[in-house]
């Protein structure tokens, strides 16, 4: 099945976005404050995530997945993120390192590793930045060279969601340092912590985002067998590693939707609570004036995002579609949280209340998948090329 063949009846997304709804309510929501300050891996949320199929959820139906198109799946993630952004991270990377082995792998790589990813039987991530290489992928500098069956690899990646409790990458890495144009010269191999050679580091301190595991991977004469070559084929990584990014960008777009969304639910809320000069502080115009620009900036985000997984369903380029949601979706998180701190007054500003979260992961959304600098070069570029006089 591909990508734009994807489709689900409404009464069946309706199902599967109340039971998503009924488990963050039971047990999302509930631990995500102590979790959160105490940087705590939500290991309890796993099986729950394995049972409601999330780690399946755009992996075709043949191996085992839900096969959702994305327009489905934005919706899960959004409804996920109004109460708490991190655990969407233990399956969206996941779903990032299936979809480049669904889409570009061989046919024995999809039957050995996509009903295993499937179910949760195995875990797993994207790995491509780099200590010096973030946005610029062509500037990584992990080698693989081949010897006999196996590459050996030498380098390190850094920012890895599921670095400790994942199993299994996708890693970028240079099997050609001298190639010309430098993304020529690049595979996207399967490495998983088998491998020889294989180190996984400590869990990076973060800002926000805490709780998921991110942290840190070295190749020490890592010995990855040759068949692990996602395609096959030497020169596709960069390809490949980038095609799985539209969804990647569709994906933080959907976390700042939720985000944006439970930023202005809880505003909302406290509004409606807190008295000032007799009356409800949802009745001063500087609150509703707040409360008019926190709705609008949600509802934008959501169309914003809709269209792009729509575009993305029907197998059209999306890059710019992608871009236009990331950048815009994750801009409308920071300052619905923002905003709503300031509803908040001083009580904002405190751990008792979970607003301070939201501003915290905000942040990330708009420095990860693509920083929103980048995005805005890349939706004018491609405006232009759409454009053309």
């Amino acid at each position: 099945m591909t990508e734009a063949a994807r489709h689900i009846d409404a009464a069946s997304e309706a199902q599967l976005l109340d039971a998503v709804d009924r488990w963050v309510t039971r047990e999302v929501a509930p631990i995500a404050r102590a979790h959160d300050i105490d940087d705590i891996w939500p290991e309890s949320l796993v099986t729950g995530m394995a049972e409601l199929g999330l780690f399946g959820a755009t992996i075709g139906t043949q191996w085992g997945g839900l096969g959702l198109p994305a327009a489905t799946y934005v919706k899960i993630v959004a409804r996920i993120c109004q109460d708490w952004m991190s655990p969407t991270g233990i399956f969206n990377s996941h779903l990032m390192l299936a979809h480049c082995i669904e889409r570009f792998g061989t046919a024995d790589q999809r039957a050995e590793w996509l009903p295993r990813l499937a179910s949760g039987a195995i875990r797993g991530g994207l790995a491509l930045t780099e200590p010096d290489a973030g946005t610029d992928l062509q500037g990584i500098r992990t080698v693989a060279r081949r010897d006999g069956d196996h590459y050996v690899l030498n380098g390190a990646k850094t920012w890895i969601t599921n670095a400790v409790h994942g199993e299994v990458f996708a890693l970028l890495a240079k099997t050609d340092p001298a190639a010309e144009p430098r993304h020529s010269g690049m595979g996207l191999f399967i490495v998983d912590k088998s491998c020889p050679g294989f180190v996984t580091g400590a869990k990076l301190p973060k800002m926000g985002y805490r709780a998921i595991d991110t942290g840190q991977i070295f190749l020490e004469d890592c010995r990855v067998p040759a068949d692990r070559l996602i395609g096959g084929v030497e020169g596709q990584g960069f390809y490949q590693a980038t095609g799985g990014l539209e969804l990647g960008r569709i994906n933080v777009a959907a976390r700042g939707v939720g985000m944006a969304e439970g930023a202005l639910a809880r505003a909302t809320a406290y509004a409606q609570q807190r008295r000032t000069m007799g009356k409800p502080i949802a009745e001063h115009q500087a609150i509703q004036l707040k409360l008019g620009e926190m709705v609008t900036r949600a509802r934008a985000a959501r169309l914003l995002t809709l269209d792009a997984a729509d575009a993305y369903d029907r197998g059209a380029r999306c890059d710019m579609e992608a871009g236009c949601a990331k950048y815009f979706a994750s801009e409308a998180a920071r300052d619905n949280a923002e905003e709503a701190m300031r509803i908040f007054g001083g009580n904002g500003f405190s751990q008792d209340y979970e607003i301070e979260r939201f501003y915290r992961d905000a942040m990330l959304l708009i420095i990860g998948e693509g920083t929103n600098e980048m995005q805005r070069l890349i939706i004018a570029r491609q405006w232009v090329k759409r454009h053309p006089l």
